[in-house]
């Protein structure tokens, strides 16, 4: 008697994809069937809406991939402990309206941009040098002359998502009841 045995083989990208593709899945979960009034909905005692969390993500994404293409992006020049936040200056507001939903702008168009710049992960996952390695951009939350290779940062951004697609899970339950898991 003879077992046949199939053996797949994956690759360190592959492992990459299949684990950022999860993620994605579970955070696109949390707001299937919902109407844009409802994903710029903020039920819970957090700021954050799930619209303004699928932008935030996009974002997040996006400019990770950027990093590992390009290298550091240019910090906005903000004075975070001293912004005066009855009104603050446009740099803030613009920052801010990263995480909301604003007028125009619907569930369905930020959902397609998540995907574009999904795409273009994918895509970048595929081909880049993993080796590749980069200074990260000066920040009080990174260690000065700190680098992340490609790799590293697409391990940040599988992070990113899962813990935003948490973040979305609880806001979800509290909308109505459905959860991604469980």
């Amino acid at each position: 008697m003879t077992t046949q045995q199939t053996t797949q083989q994956t690759t360190e990208r592959d492992d990459i994809l299949d684990t950022l593709r999860k993620h994605r899945g579970l955070f696109r979960v949390t707001v299937q069937g919902l109407s844009d009034e409802q994903a710029a909905a903020t039920p819970t005692a957090s700021a954050l809406c799930l619209g303004g969390l699928v932008k935030h993500v996009t974002a997040v994404e996006r400019n990770w991939a950027e990093f590992v293409v390009n290298g550091p992006a240019e910090q906005p020049d903000i004075d975070w402990a001293n912004v005066d936040w009855s009104n603050p200056p446009p740099r803030v507001v613009e920052y801010q309206n990263g995480f909301r939903m604003v007028d125009g702008e619907t569930l369905e168009s930020l959902l397609a941009a998540y995907d574009a710049v999904a795409a273009a992960t994918d895509e970048l996952v595929g081909t880049v040098d993993l080796e590749l390695r980069h200074p990260l951009p000066e920040a009080p939350w990174f260690e000065p002359g700190a680098s992340w290779s490609a790799r590293r940062t697409f391990a940040h951004i599988v992070a990113e998502t899962a813990q935003h697609a948490g973040h979305a899970d609880i806001i979800r339950e509290t909308i109505d009841g459905q959860k991604s898991m469980g």
